[in-house]
């Protein structure tokens, strides 16, 4: 026959559910399973976070809403987190978001204004010509995506008096 655990949790711990709590100590922050600690994470790790409660409710250890509940976190960021962990697994949280790559000034796009900033034009004519915002041209070349030539300047000889 099996035993009834009681919902016995140490002192100081907020319930999530009958059988979850959790407590924050210093900064750790630890999940219990009853009487016993099962998680520990730093207070400022979102990431294991995510992860964890995203585990509890993907293995139906708690609801969605008993972690809104029990956290005060939006309804949409929990629905998100399980998302993405149902299509790209625990990794996904520990990874940069990916980087967005330009539709403006494509690699097309580079080649031809580098083309064209060898040949001494100026960012505002090349802007005309392709169709780019000279501001784009100048984040580009501050980034050093695109290389901006000093033109030479021819020096007189000086004239004796």
């Amino acid at each position: 026959m099996p035993q009834l655990q009681l919902p016995v949790f140490p002192v100081g711990t907020t319930a999530i559910n009958t059988e979850l709590a959790f407590e924050h100590r210093e900064d750790q922050v630890v999940y219990f399973n009853g009487h016993l600690p099962v998680f520990t994470l730093t207070a400022q790790d979102l990431a294991s976070f995510r992860f964890f409660t995203t585990q509890l409710i993907v293995n139906g250890t708690a609801s969605q809403g008993e972690i809104v509940q029990a956290f005060g976190v939006p309804l949409t960021t929990v629905k998100r987190c399980c998302r993405l962990y149902r299509e790209r697994g625990a990794s996904a949280f520990f990874k940069p978001p990916a980087r967005r790559q330009g539709h403006r000034l494509t690699p097309e796009k580079l080649a031809q204004a580098q083309a064209l900033l060898e040949e001494g034009k100026t960012i505002p004519a090349i802007s005309a010509q392709l169709g780019i915002l000279t501001s784009t041209l100048h984040k580009a070349i501050d980034a050093g995506r695109l290389k901006q030539f000093k033109k030479k300047t021819l020096t007189s000889p000086t004239s004796r008096p």
